[in-house]
């Protein structure tokens, strides 16, 4: 459903959010999560991982449909501005 960009974008505002709470039970960095984001299709979905879980040998998954999308939606944008 989102771009890799995207969830990169959803991923920081999420640890940070977290990190923010100063909860007692929660580390002072680095928080795991798995948010699992359902669009209005049943097969439109996203899941979403903290970005420091990912590196040159974990990379992740791209879907070209959802990058195109993405791309293809700026482009709109700009022309409407």
């Amino acid at each position: 459903m989102f771009s890799v960009e995207e969830k990169k974008k959803v991923s920081e505002e999420i640890e940070k959010l977290l990190l923010g709470l100063n909860h007692p039970e929660m580390p002072k960095e680095k928080p795991t999560f798995h948010l699992r984001v359902d669009g209005k299709e049943s097969w439109s979905w996203a899941d979403i991982k903290p970005n420091w879980t990912f590196d040159e040998n974990n990379r992740p998954s791209v879907n070209p449909f959802n990058e195109a999308s993405r791309e293809l939606h700026k482009q709109k944008e700009a022309v409407n501005e």
